[in-house]
């Protein structure tokens, strides 16, 4: 129980150290902030919600049921491929399409050597530094969260809803409309929840589009104009969007829970498509690999290849292994922390321990920014109190201990990813049969010693999945690690961002690439897991894939 509280409480702390700064500050700038940049700021970012929401639903939702119900060549291939985006994070995407797309890039300047154009004024192009371009690009790399949950759903549903709506005399079209896309929005919500989040949370697509959104106030005002309660204040906006965001996901799903009638769980029947049906199920299933996935890493890759002389140096080696560095510690901590919480509750199955546990999630909802301003207030209090005692009392200085050090940063990965690996570890240990631990205890194991020699072993697989997630999106945070570093200290994804700032994204590419690797592994075996989930399809997916691909 006090595990629980003290682990609860080390999440809401950079909650209530923003609550508290934002109000308490030492000079008020908000009459300013809320007459001149807070409503432009408001807008850019509703703006930018509201265009991923129809993104990341439209993409998600069809591609996941084109995959799951309908036969085509190459499903197989795009049920997996189509998660590869997530490997990507929008930053690098961003860069890559800014190469691309602007005046001076291959794709103006090939329109103009065949249109005859010479100047700007001579025609039209979208252009890529916008909101429309930020949506663009966000759209194509965040629809897998809608994905990966439709998709879900979609296998768990039973034949017997499909078949009565195929007596009722319900086409494919209609089936999906009427009976799978009801089914499905509790996860197509949730997904499109968790895709709105991570636009929050998102600084270097917005900062290098010139999007004034309120994540890149808080930059302005913290970095720029040197006032942390102003930027204290603007996290706090950004905050009760993310609460809202979040009851307004509740509210969707409130009172919408679909039960099945039946156990009978049999292959999905599926359609067959022919003829143009067909093209356009394969043009759609493509598109947003090619878009999301593909085209930046053969721009990464040609780059990377192109400057591996200038990138390929001891720097580089630097950056990675502090990128490393951090990941595998936050990984390491947020497993074992999961776990603790996980087992107590096992243990105690009471409601304090359980409100813990659900407190201690509540991390991932909070953006990059916000988090590491709550970081920076309570670390920076303790250190200048410790300094300003030790001064006092032994004539000697402590200096920083906490603020500014790989310790601030593997913190606010643990709390922002924590939800990650609690979500792993709790599914995997309520598989766990109690009449084992039951087991264990009668051989005169202790609660700690079966969790080590019983529990372990079972739940390792999802101990292990859970951390490699973690380490994923460890590798990918930029908003929390630009903040938090300490000076003279780099990772993979400052290193890219400070370079394609300076419009030096190719000597970058090496290092966008690395991440992007880091995150592929993870995403294939995540799709497999998807595909394994339904009941019977271990045995039915081998069978599967020989008689689709013959």
């Amino acid at each position: 129980m006090a595990g629980a509280a003290l682990a609860a409480a080390i999440v809401v702390l950079p909650v209530l150290s923003v609550l508290w700064l934002a109000l308490n500050p030492s000079e008020n700038i908000w009459p300013h902030l809320a007459s001149t940049v807070l409503p432009r700021q408001i807008k850019n970012t509703a703006i930018l919600l509201a265009g991923n929401t129809v993104g990341v639903v439209v993409l998600g939702v069809s591609t996941a049921w084109l995959v799951t119900m309908c036969r085509f060549p190459g499903r197989l291939v795009f049920q997996w491929a189509l998660l590869l985006p997530l490997a990507m994070p929008a930053y690098i995407t961003a860069f890559v399409y800014t190469d691309l797309l602007e005046f001076a890039g291959p794709v103006q300047k090939g329109l103009r050597e065949v249109f005859g154009w010479e100047r700007p004024a001579d025609y039209w192009f979208p252009p890529i530094r916008s909101v429309g371009g930020a949506i663009f690009v966000m759209s194509f790399v965040l629809y897998p969260y809608v994905y990966l949950l439709a998709r879900a759903t979609f296998l768990e549903q039973s034949v017997c809803v499909l078949e009565a709506g195929r007596v009722l005399g319900r086409n494919a079209w209609q089936s999906f409309l009427k009976i799978a896309l009801p089914l499905a929005r509790p996860a197509v919500v949730a997904g499109t929840a968790l895709a709105l989040m991570e636009t929050l949370n998102d600084f270097g697509t917005v900062d290098f589009f010139g999007v004034n959104t309120l994540t890149r106030g808080v930059f302005n005002v913290w970095l720029h104009m040197g006032n942390t309660g102003g930027a204290a204040q603007i996290a706090l906006v950004l905050l009760s969007v993310v609460i809202i965001l979040l009851f307004l996901e509740r509210q969707a799903r409130q009172r919408r829970r679909y039960h099945h009638t039946s156990a009978r769980y049999r292959p999905l029947p599926g359609y067959t498509l022919t003829g143009w049906r067909q093209v356009g199920a394969i043009v759609l299933c493509a598109l947003p690999i090619v878009i999301g996935f593909l085209v930046p890493a053969a721009v990464l890759a040609r780059n990377a290849i192109n400057h591996f002389g200038d990138s390929w140096n001891a720097d580089f080696f630097e950056f990675t292994r502090n990128s490393l560095t951090l990941s595998v510690l936050a990984a390491v901590f947020a497993v074992t922390v999961a776990a603790f919480l996980a087992y107590a509750q096992r243990l105690s199955k009471s409601r304090g321990v359980l409100l813990g546990m659900r407190i201690a999630s509540v991390g991932y909802a909070v953006p990059g920014t916000v988090l590491a301003i709550g970081v920076l207030i309570p670390f920076a209090a303790f250190d200048n109190a410790l300094d300003a005692f030790m001064r006092e009392t032994f004539g000697r200085s402590t200096g920083l201990l906490l603020t500014g050090t790989v310790f601030a940063i593997v913190f606010a990965y643990v709390v922002r990813f924590l939800a990650v690996a609690l979500g792993a570890v709790e599914a995997s240990l309520g598989r766990v049969q109690p009449s084992v631990e039951m087991a264990a205890r009668t051989l005169g194991n202790t609660p700690w010693q079966t969790l080590w020699r019983v529990h372990f072993p079972l739940i390792r697989g999802s101990l292990l999945a859970g951390g490699t997630i973690v380490f994923v999106d460890s590798m990918k945070e930029l908003p929390a690690t630009l903040i938090l570093r300490p000076f003279n200290f780099d990772t993979l994804a400052t290193h890219v961002f400070q370079f394609a700032s300076f419009e030096l994204f190719e000597q970058a590419s090496l290092a966008a690439l690395t991440i992007v690797a880091a995150g592929v592994i993870p995403v294939v075996l995540l799709s497999r897991a998807i595909a394994l989930s339904r009941p019977g399809a271990r045995q039915a997916h081998g069978a599967q894939w020989v008689a689709e691909t013959a």
